[in-house]
């Protein structure tokens, strides 16, 4: 049976794999989410295709609004596809940082009681 650091550590494994993999096996097309945002403002249509020069304009005005520190997995256009790979593991380190410390923290609040 396997102990609990070696069954993280695979698992930190299996997702940076899959990570890395998803992102080059990607359609290079608009998300739901862009894709949505497009039918929205009238540049696309359901059943269309996506216009080739179709930016997304939003009217923040009073409205939250942030950049993304590692838009579209990547850290610059100078950086490359090795920006992108750092991108990626980073991205994935944080997100299991998050739910560790939401495990523990639920785990705390249990021994609690």
């Amino acid at each position: 049976m396997m102990d609990n650091k070696t069954f993280i550590i695979a698992g930190i494994i299996v997702a940076l794999l899959i990570g890395v993999v998803a992102v080059f096996l990607a359609s290079g097309d608009p998300d739901g989410l862009e894709s949505t945002a497009l039918i929205v403002q009238g540049q696309k249509t359901l059943t269309g295709d996506t216009p080739p020069d179709a930016e997304i304009h939003e009217d923040l005005t009073g409205k939250f609004s942030y950049e993304s520190p590692m838009p579209d997995y990547a850290l610059g256009e100078e950086m490359g596809p090795l920006g992108g790979l750092i991108a990626i593991i980073v991205g994935t380190i944080l997100a299991f940082l998050i739910v560790l410390g939401l495990a523990y923290g639920i785990k705390m609040a249990g021994k609690a009681t």
